[in-house]
């Protein structure tokens, strides 16, 4: 699929998402925030929902933690439009509360289509809502920076799950564990640490072991 096909299914996807009803956020959303970015990007980052300023523009990650967000990929020698940034839902909480399990479940499809559309090398999940997707069970303060394989989908990725921007500006210890987590993204996507099941003699716990 070349990348205008790529574009066109991204845009019929973000289309459906203005139209959804399937839960009850889109009533009180200003705008759908359904994801943007390079549709050939090698690396996915999923967030848990719009705030306020993601609704008013329809764009995910533009307020403070979306600000924070640029400076870390700074770290990572990616710019915002080489990479592709969505959420676990696609229209803002009230309040910017937690997403209710019913409204994860309601936005599954949409985010689940993106991630098998752009086929990317890497996800990275920012807070635990998106972790729970990939690692159910797992603790964000145990496993952040840790990548671990998935199977999604038919295929399997690497999933990096690290804290949300938002809890980094809140406290300074997660601050200086995002960035050292954000530093290690350029070796997955490098050729000699890429996975692959050519690596079968080796169990897979000692070929994660060569890139946590």
């Amino acid at each position: 699929m070349d990348l205008s096909e790529k574009r066109r299914k991204l845009e019929e996807i973000a289309g459906r998402v203005a139209k959804c009803t399937r839960c009850n956020l889109y009533k009180q959303a200003t705008n759908p925030v359904p994801g943007d970015g390079n549709p050939e990007a090698e690396i996915v980052f999923i967030g848990e929902g719009p705030g306020y300023y993601e609704d008013q523009q329809g764009l995910p990650f533009v307020g403070a933690a979306g600000k924070l967000l640029d400076k870390l990929l700074q770290l990572t020698e990616l710019e915002r439009k080489e990479v592709f940034i969505g959420n676990v839902v696609k229209h803002r909480p009230p309040g910017n509360r937690d997403p209710l399990p019913e409204e994860i479940e309601a936005c599954q499809p949409f985010l689940d289509e993106q991630i098998k559309l752009i086929n990317p090398k890497v996800i990275v999940t920012l807070g635990r809502f998106s972790m729970d997707k990939f690692l159910p069970g797992e603790k964000i303060s145990q496993i952040h920076g840790q990548a671990r394989y998935v199977d999604f989908a038919g295929k399997r990725y690497i999933v990096m799950p690290m804290y949300h921007p938002a809890a980094a500006l809140r406290n300074v210890r997660i601050m200086e564990e995002i960035k050292r987590d954000f530093q290690k993204i350029p070796m997955f996507l490098k050729e000699e640490v890429e996975l692959t099941e050519e690596d079968g003699n080796k169990d897979e716990e000692e070929q994660l072991s060569l890139i946590n």
